[in-house]
């Protein structure tokens, strides 16, 4: 990365700078005379002296902000004391798309404009210069003593093109090893090349592999390419089954993006679902897209980011923090699994991707397509109420149906004592292996049991740091806290009555689940789907491949299988606990729920044998189990809103959630007192709190919680910005604010 040094001689001008720190804005600097007035624009990227550090920062000016919404403004700085810049970085600006996007975030969210920044400069961190990356090209004729394996053929197939072709892309394309491409460096048909950076990044055919749609497919893909065509801001719910094919119908709206030369991003939820993705994404393109997610590499993220600055990609598909990449020509933002709490930040800036990428779409002026099979309420209410468009999808793609939905009441056909699987289920599952077709397993907890207790003393094992259980993993024989991420080795006697072999494990999760399912099911070949076995990507599409190879019969899954795959070959998925996620007081606990189990139930009968989902359940008449089997998502997801609409909780109203944290539980709770001594007032709105939280220990840190309510019409950032104002903690004692909370923990 070149650095532009300048004159500190001349006459100075003063310029606005905003660093990637949580300052509440800008500082002042001065600009040497000399400079082309051309490079001092608001986005353009500089060094400058902080302290006695130097720093990256970005050339800022304010931007109008909706009412309600603002920014804090710095103390002027006397002319006289301004520091001059030390360097102009040779990198694309930050486009000024971009900037208000930022500014917008840090306001909404009550967070300093300077940490938004970071978010988008952490590529640019520091000043490296980047480097040309290796391809290979066919140099000589093949020697008649060579042998032509398939292998080898794919390779020279693609190089055929006399175009240099990068390392990654000659395996994503033929699914050949590393050793292939040696052997025929070796042999001197083809040779390593530098490669420029805009030629990792190959554009997408349209018309590469156009896909033949359904009459309804097609009525959908029509909608979504005009609000393409039409270049202007608009919100559209592609809602479908599961497995009608709403990836294919969005990916036309992404054609014709590309047509007009504009860029696509793509967000999805997981990381782990971006590898099924993107082989759907070059099968229709012919190349793959571009990667934005924390598991990639810092140089290659390096090369993303000044890539989509120069405008040398166009479709990006990451988690949510792709969502600050400086597109300098976006067209088309899309939400993939919009419901997806994942899409929630709730570390550092407190943020919701999902409603920042449609303010990123409607300050960019382009169309933004959001995507489920189970949408959010949020998202159903905006459709009601005519602020978005929808479309949607009621038939599987390729003549599959729907799989049945039936609940197994565990009071009348409870499990074995010691057992999680009921007979029925046990039966349905050993049915299926027999007919040679696909089970599955679901369990929403990982580990091997949640609880770990004296039988002699009733002790029960707790995270030293947090009000949690250590919940036990057996295959690493550790206790685990999974807030913390605390460890310890599993004792042998009880650390409370000193009782030897007094400690048993109480509840199922995913591994203790896999160990009764090895011995039900002695000959079935089982495949455990959860973070704690899948810690890549790489391992992820390992894992897929194993199930679409049916290397693998019995798959045994946390909530990552419930994430938009497609296995053709599995029709029958068994929940173990349908009522997990109904415990607790969280005000989204039944949509949640819903959403998850009609997801997992939606991998069975994707393709031509019938599917079916059992729900084991103590509690069939709940009113989310009736809905599954029913089939009935939106009826149910109405009488949600009817239910919430009176306390004008969301989305009829704002939610903010103040957390206080400090090192000792009366430090926490004399603040929290004092916030809540000071509590707004007024029509519309409601302060629930002080009170301890859920997780009233976390980190060694005690948390005390408020939660500030209003109706939709009144914005909560002038009250909560007014209400703080006069609270000065003490040292060591945080406040955050969390904006639209997901989780009360």
């Amino acid at each position: 990365m070149k650095q532009s040094h300048l004159s500190m001689d001349s006459k100075s001008k003063q310029i606005s700078v905003l660093l990637s720190y949580p300052f509440k804005g800008p500082f002042d600097y001065k600009i040497p005379d000399g400079l082309k007035d051309n490079k001092i624009k608001p986005g353009t990227i500089v060094t400058v002296p902080l302290n006695r550090r130097e720093e990256i920062g970005v050339i800022w000016k304010k931007h109008p902000l909706p009412k309600g919404l603002a920014l804090e403004k710095m103390p002027d700085t006397p002319f006289d004391k301004l520091k001059p810049i030390i360097s102009i970085l040779d990198l694309p600006p930050l486009p000024d798309v971009l900037l208000k996007f930022i500014d917008w975030v840090a306001a909404y969210t009550l967070s300093p404009p300077g940490s938004v920044l970071a978010m988008a400069l952490r590529s640019v961190k520091s000043p490296q210069t980047t480097h040309n990356s290796i391809g290979w090209i066919k140099i000589n004729t093949i020697p008649s003593d060579f042998r032509i394996t398939e292998p080898r053929k794919k390779v020279l197939d693609l190089l055929d093109t006399k175009e240099p072709c990068p390392a990654r892309t000659i395996i994503d394309k033929t699914g050949v090893g590393q050793s292939v491409i040696q052997g025929l460096s070796k042999a001197g048909i083809i040779q390593a090349v530098s490669l420029p950076n805009s030629t990792l990044f190959f554009q997408p055919d349209p018309q590469f592999s156009v896909p033949k749609l359904s009459q309804e497919q097609q009525e959908a893909s029509d909608k979504l390419c005009q609000c393409v065509k039409d270049r202007k801001f608009s919100v559209t719910l592609l809602q479908g089954i599961t497995g009608s094919g709403k990836t294919e119908v969005y990916m036309e709206a992404i054609a014709r993006c590309i047509e007009q030369d504009q860029q696509v991003l793509v967000l999805l939820p997981e990381i782990a679902l971006s590898t099924q993705w993107t082989d759907r994404f070059a099968k229709r393109f012919g190349v793959q897209p571009a990667l934005w997610h924390s598991d990639i590499g810092s140089k290659r993220r390096r090369l993303t980011w000044q890539a989509v600055a120069e405008d040398n990609v166009s479709v990006v598909v990451g988690a949510r923090s792709a969502l600050f990449l400086p597109f300098t020509n976006l067209g088309l933002i899309i939400i993939d699994e919009e419901h997806e709490a994942s899409f929630k930040q709730e570390e550092g800036v407190i943020y919701n991707a999902r409603d920042m990428a449609i303010v990123r779409a409607q300050l960019s002026n382009i169309p933004a397509i959001l995507v489920s099979a189970t949408p959010s309420l949020e998202t159903l209410v905006n459709v009601d109420n005519k602020r978005y468009e929808q479309v949607t999808l009621s038939s599987r793609h390729g003549g599959a149906t729907l799989p049945i939905i039936e609940t197994l009441d565990l009071r009348k056909t409870p499990p074995s004592r010691g057992l999680f699987i009921s007979p029925p289920l046990a039966k349905a599952i050993q049915t299926t292996l027999d007919k040679e077709e696909q089970a599955m397993l679901f369990l929403n907890r990982r580990g091997y049991a949640p609880l770990t207790l004296c039988r002699a003393c009733g002790f029960r094992l707790e995270c030293p740091n947090c009000s949690a259980w250590l919940v036990e993993h057996r295959r690493t024989h550790r206790l685990v806290c999974h807030h913390c991420g605390y460890m310890e080795a599993i004792p042998k006697i009880c650390p409370h009555c000193k009782v030897e072999d007094s400690l048993v494990p109480i509840g199922p999760g995913i591994e203790r689940i896999t160990e009764e399912a090895r011995i039900t099911f002695p000959e079935a070949r089982i495949l455990v789907m959860a973070s704690d076995t899948l810690t890549s990507p790489r391992m992820t599409q390992e894992a897929v491949q194993q199930i679409s190879d049916r290397q693998v019969n019995l798959i045994i899954g946390t909530q990552i299988v419930a994430k938009g795959w497609h296995f053709p070959y599995l029709t029958l998925v068994g929940v173990v606990d349908a009522d997990l996620g109904l415990d607790g007081a969280d005000l989204r606990a039944s949509e949640r729920t819903l959403q998850l189990l009609h997801q997992v139930g939606g991998r069975a009968g994707r393709a031509e044998a019938a599917g079916k989902v059992l729900l084991q359940s103590y509690m069939p008449e709940h009113p989310v189990m009736q809905a599954l089997v029913k089939g009935d998502f939106n009826a149910f997801m109405h009488q949600e809103a009817a239910e919430r609409q009176p306390g004008f909780w969301p989305p009829y109203g704002r939610l903010a959630a103040i957390i206080v944290s400090a090192d000792t539980h009366e430090e926490a709770s004399a603040t929290a007192q004092a916030i809540g001594n000071c509590t707004p007032h007024g029509d519309g709105i409601v302060v629930l709190g002080p009170t301890p939280a859920p997780l009233a220990l976390l980190r060694n840190r005690y948390r005390q919680r408020l939660l500030l309510r209003t109706q939709r019409q009144i914005a909560v950032q002038p009250i909560l910005r007014q209400w703080l104002s006069n609270i000065k903690p003490k040292k060591g004692v945080k406040i955050d604010i969390d904006i639209d909370p997901m989780s009360f923990l």
